[in-house]
């Protein structure tokens, strides 16, 4: 029997399989700019290091899980026993990217797609409050 699976920690193999199993992405640190890929993205497993004193007496001071995503103050986390937390940055001392699931940003097509859904979704919500609140739906015309 083959072993497909990547070199990744023991706690990372059970996400990589729920994730399907994906082929993990490595970063491209050298060569023409354009072809260079790095960074943290959606879909990341990573490893947390959060400052102690922080945290209650006797908590385990490392997070390790998905990346789901990260925003101006907090990084958001789907851990290892399955919650859903948000870890405020100034609580962060170190991230480890141990695995990418995705393909780069500008090569992953499925969350392009996603995303461009997704801003469709939101224009649609936006437009109906507007209608709703003001009983107008004008905001978007021009003059």
């Amino acid at each position: 029997m083959v072993d497909d699976s990547p070199n990744l920690p023991e706690w990372a193999l059970s996400i990589w399989e729920s994730l399907g199993k994906p082929d993990v992405c490595e970063d491209v640190l050298t060569g023409p700019l354009l072809d260079r890929r790095t960074g943290m993205r959606r879909d990341d497993l990573v490893e947390i290091l959060l400052d102690a004193r922080a945290l209650s007496e006797g908590a385990d001071e490392w997070v390790r899980g998905r990346l789901i995503g990260i925003n101006k103050m907090t990084v958001e986390v789907l851990d290892i026993d399955g919650s859903y937390r948000y870890i405020a940055r100034d609580v962060i001392v170190e991230v480890r990217l141990i695995a990418h699931m995705r393909p780069a940003y500008i090569d992953d097509n499925e969350l392009l797609q996603f995303e461009r859904e997704d801003q469709k979704r939101r224009t649609k919500i936006h437009e109906d409050v507007e209608k709703k609140t003001k009983g107008v739906d004008d905001d978007h015309l021009w003059g």
